[in-house]
C-alpha cells in the first residue's frame, strides 16, 4: 500500500468529520510546518497528527523539527484530499417546498421550521462533514432536511425515517422525481428502529420531540443507528426557554445518561413558526456519543400534546373489550416481530394512525381484534375503509365496529383469507418477493429471473423488511 493509499484509509476511518486531517494535509503540502504548528491550526489531537505522519511515510520529507511532503508528491495529495466547491442552497426550491409539505401535526408536536433554518442545516452540514460517499439518517424530517442536503450534495446517501406516512410520501415522491439519493422507512421509534437504518449511518440529524422522554427516545435511536460511535456525530435540535431552566437540565441530564457528549452547542441555530414558548427558537446540539450505551427504553408518551403526551392515560374499559371479542387478554402493539396467535385482542387506543396497518401485517393469527380511536383516519369514512381493506385483503377480511366498546373507540375485526407475501412482512423484502413472484407464476420463473424482477423493482429496499416501507410503497407492491 502507498503512503497516499495509507492516508486515505486513515482519514477514510474519521467517519464523516475528516475536516481537521484535511487542513493537516493541505499544511504539509504548502511547506514546512512543526508539530505544534499542525496541531494548532487543524484543531486535531496530537496523537492524531502522528499517526497521519506516520502513514505519509516516504512521502514526508522531516527536517528536524518541521514535516512537509515531498515536492513531486503534492499534486497528487492535493487532487485527493481538496474539497468539492461548494453548492449553495436553492432557498426558492426549500421555501417552495415547505409551503406544499403536509400540514404540521400537534400530536406529533409538528413545528415548522423556517425555510431559512433548513438551508443553514444544509449549508452547515455540508461544510463541516464530508457528506460525499456517507450516509445521513433524518429521524423524523417534516423539515424535509433530507431534500435539501441531498440538493446540496448528490454524493451523500440520506435515510429518512419517520411515523408521519404522509411526510414520508411527499418526501419519497420528490425525491424520486429529482433523482436524489434519499430512502425512506416508516417506524414509530417507540417500538424499535428498522434494522436497516441499525448502525447504518455516519451521521443523525433530528429534531425531535422537546419532552426528556421524547429527546432521550430520539437521541437513543439515533446512536443505534451510528455505523460508528467513535466517529459518528449526533446532531439534534433543542429549545428551552429561560423561564424554565430545570426543563433544560432534565434534558440535558437524559442526553448524558445515554452516553452523549456535548461537542458543541449552537444557540438559536433554528428558527420556527410557530413554538413561541421557546422565543420560536431551538440550539443545535452536536454530539458524540462514548460507546454505543444503554438501547432507548420503549415509551408511549413522549409527545406535549394528544393522546400519546406525558399526561394522558388510557381509558379503556378492558373487561368490556375482551366480552365484545371473546378472548381473555389484552396485548400491547408492537409489530417489531411476528405476531402469532389463534385469536388475538390489541389496545391501539394510542393510534397516531399508521399502527393499525402495522400491526395488521405483523400478525399471522386466524382472528385479530384491534382496538382503535373511533376517529382513526382508517375507519371514519368509506374511504379509509376501503383503502386498509384492499392493502390487506390478500391476507385479512375486515370489519369495522364503530363506538365499540364505548364511543370513544372502535374495534376493527381482521378474519384470515389467505396467505402470500404479507406473511413474510419481516424478512429481507428482495427475498419475500422473489420467492412471491415464483409462487405468483407457478414455478415458470427461475430464481435468478425473480431476482432481476426484483432487482429492476426496488433496487434501493430489497434489504428493506416490507413492514418498514412507507404505506404508499406497499400499496404500489401488491398493486402490481
Amino acid at each position: 500500500m502507498t503512503p497516499l493509499d495509507q492516508a486515505r484509509a486513515l482519514i477514510s476511518g474519521h467517519g464523516a468529520r475528516t475536516e481537521p486531517a484535511r487542513r493537516v494535509i493541505a499544511m504539509l503540502g504548502q511547506g514546512p510546518c512543526t508539530l505544534a504548528e499542525l496541531v494548532r491550526e487543524s484543531t486535531m489531537p496530537r496523537r492524531g497528527v502522528e499517526e497521519l505522519l506516520s502513514a505519509l511515510d516516504s512521502d514526508l520529507v522531516r527536517n528536524r523539527d518541521t514535516y512537509e511532503i515531498r515536492g513531486d508528491a503534492v499534486a497528487s495529495y492535493t487532487e485527493a484530499f481538496t474539497v468539492p466547491n461548494r453548492t449553495e442552497p436553492d432557498l426558492a426550491r426549500i421555501r417552495s417546498d415547505v409551503d406544499a409539505v403536509p400540514p404540521p401535526l400537534a400530536a406529533l408536536d409538528h413545528v415548522q421550521a423556517r425555510p431559512e433554518t433548513v438551508a443553514r442545516r444544509a449549508s452547515w452540514l455540508n461544510e463541516h462533514y464530508e457528506l460525499a460517499g456517507r450516509t445521513l439518517l433524518c429521524l423524523g424530517d417534516h423539515d424535509l432536511t433530507s431534500l435539501a442536503v441531498a440538493a446540496v450534495n448528490p454524493d451523500v446517501a440520506i435515510t429518512v425515517v419517520d411515523l408521519d406516512e404522509r411526510v414520508l410520501a411527499y418526501v419519497d415522491t420528490l425525491a424520486r422525481e429529482r433523482g436524489l439519493n434519499i430512502r425512506c422507512l416508516h417506524a414509530d421509534l417507540r417500538f424499535g428502529l428498522p434494522p436497516a437504518a441499525t448502525e447504518s449511518s455516519d451521521l443523525v440529524f433530528s429534531d425531535p420531540p422537546y419532552t426528556p422522554e421524547g429527546m432521550a427516545l430520539f437521541a437513543g435511536r439515533g446512536v443505534e443507528a451510528l455505523r460508528d460511535t467513535g466517529s459518528g456525530r449526533l446532531l439534534l435540535a433543542y429549545g428551552f426557554s429561560d423561564r424554565t431552566p430545570a426543563l433544560g437540565q432534565k434534558v440535558q441530564q437524559e442526553l448524558l445518561g445515554i452516553g452523549l457528549v456535548f461537542e458543541a452547542i449552537l444557540p438559536a441555530f433554528h428558527r420556527f413558526d410557530g413554538a413561541q414558548a421557546i422565543g420560536s427558537a431551538a440550539d443545535l446540539y452536536v454530539c458524540q456519543p462514548t460507546s454505543r450505551g444503554r438501547k432507548a427504553a420503549q415509551r408511549t408518551g413522549i409527545y406535549t400534546h394528544g393522546p400519546q403526551s406525558i399526561e394522558s392515560s388510557s381509558t379503556v374499559d378492558n373487561a368490556a373489550l375482551l366480552v365484545f371479542t371473546g378472548d381473555s387478554v389484552v396485548q400491547q402493539p408492537d409489530w417489531s416481530q411476528p405476531i402469532t396467535g389463534r385469536s388475538l385482542t390489541i389496545d391501539a387506543a394510542a393510534d397516531p394512525g399508521p399502527w393499525l396497518l402495522r400491526i395488521l401485517l405483523a400478525c399471522n393469527a386466524e382472528r385479530v381484534s384491534i382496538l382503535v380511536p373511533n376517529n382513526h383516519p382508517d375507519i371514519r369514512d368509506e374511504r379509509g375503509q376501503k383503502s386498509l381493506s384492499t392493502v390487506v385483503a390478500s391476507k385479512y377480511r375486515l370489519r369495522f365496529h364503530r363506538s365499540t366498546p364505548d364511543g370513544k373507540h372502535a374495534v376493527v375485526v381482521a378474519t384470515r383469507t389467505g396467505a402470500g407475501l404479507l406473511d413474510r412482512v419481516h424478512g429481507k423484502l428482495g427475498n419475500a418477493l422473489r420467492e412471491h413472484l415464483i409462487a405468483e407464476s407457478d414455478g415458470k420463473l427461475t430464481k435468478r429471473e425473480a431476482r432481476e424482477l426484483v432487482a429492476a423493482k426496488i433496487p434501493d429496499l430489497t434489504d428493506v423488511r416490507l413492514i418498514d416501507l412507507p404505506r404508499h410503497r406497499i400499496e404500489e407492491l401488491i398493486s402490481v
